[in-house]
């Protein structure tokens, strides 16, 4: 059996970079503006019993993955906005573990995400490409994980984000 971490981990954890360099935002925004067509090209051709498989043992379904891509991109762009637009923001944390249980993530079909993360993605990578130096260093707090956050940071956080539940998903389906 494979390592537990491995599979909860399949990219590794995050780790922020404690200088981001402008080629790090360039990289980071061009994987975001491709992550929704990866993912779709990645569970598009499941079944329903593949999309209601867990990733691992004792995980989320593929399909809650999904639907929990798109809950978790769109805070992260209400974050993003309060950011820009407020001084240090304290954001509200949600129970992301409490959403993939309520009926929409876990009967729901997926081609709704798919296309929330499409149009959350592309603006997402609009706004960051339009950033100031001063805008990337812009903080926010999150109570959840009393941390202080910038903008920078976020960018390669959701990217990583992306990235890791892609893993989870085209590890799974791989096995």
């Amino acid at each position: 059996m494979q390592n537990i971490e491995k599979l909860k981990y399949p990219i590794g954890t995050f780790k922020i970079p404690e200088n981001i360099s402008k080629e790090d935002i360039t990289l980071w925004i061009t994987q975001l503006k491709s992550f929704p067509e990866r993912l779709k090209q990645a569970v598009l051709p499941l079944s329903d019993t593949q999309l209601d498989t867990p990733y691992r043992p004792g995980g989320w379904t593929i399909r809650q993955v999904i639907h929990h891509l798109a809950d978790t991109h769109m805070n992260i762009f209400i974050r993003v906005k309060l950011t820009l637009t407020e001084d240090h923001p304290i954001i509200k944390p949600f129970q992301q573990d409490a959403w993939v249980e309520l009926s929409d993530s876990l009967n729901y079909p997926i081609e709704p995400s798919l296309k929330i993360l499409e149009g959350i993605h592309e603006r997402l990578a609009y706004l960051f490409e339009n950033l100031t130096e001063d805008d990337l260093k812009k903080k926010f707090t999150h109570p959840g994980y009393n941390k202080v956050f910038t903008i920078e940071q976020v960018i390669g956080l959701i990217t990583w984000h992306g990235n890791h539940h892609l893993a989870h998903i085209t590890n799974s389906i791989n096995l």
